[in-house]
């Protein structure tokens, strides 16, 4: 138990030093969390059997040629779930949400996103997975396009 918080607390503070990277970080977010089923372990799912999962229907908002990205309304939230073809492409979705930041449950090729982290939290003991926090551990905050209009010779 302490090594594994001595672990945690080690990732952790290399990533407020700004050395890590994004997916290392949210790896000790996750170890910070606690221990958790991985995406390994979540069957792969599609948009329908997600939504089904968590009591609502799908409604794809997007077909791209590698994933497809739906929406659905449940009494407990509103969410945003997506299934992908590859694990890359499921990796390289995520890449990019990162500048949109937000807190996603993720599984094998599937993620969805919904209110809090709590509340995902909760989907994580029934659907498994691994809840990952995008965009909230940059090292430094990128200037705003004001800043940069201000800072242009």
């Amino acid at each position: 138990m302490r090594l594994a918080l001595a672990g945690a607390c080690a990732l952790l503070i290399a990533g407020c030093a700004g050395s890590a990277e994004p997916d290392t970080e949210a790896a000790a977010e996750n170890a910070a969390i606690g221990p958790s089923p991985s995406a390994a372990t979540a069957p792969s799912m599609t948009v329908q059997q997600l939504a089904s999962a968590v009591g609502c229907t799908a409604e794809i908002t997007t077909k791209a040629a590698d994933y497809r990205q739906a929406t659905c309304k449940s009494e407990q939230a509103d969410y945003v779930l997506v299934d992908f073809d590859t694990v890359e492409g499921q990796r390289a979705w995520l890449d990019y949400a990162e500048m949109y930041g937000g807190i996603y449950l993720v599984g094998d090729r599937w993620a969805l996103s919904a209110k809090s982290k709590e509340y995902m939290e909760s989907l994580r003991a029934t659907l498994g997975g691994t809840v990952e926090e995008r965009g909230a551990f940059s090292s430094s905050p990128s200037p705003t396009s004001a800043q940069a209009e201000t800072a242009a010779p």
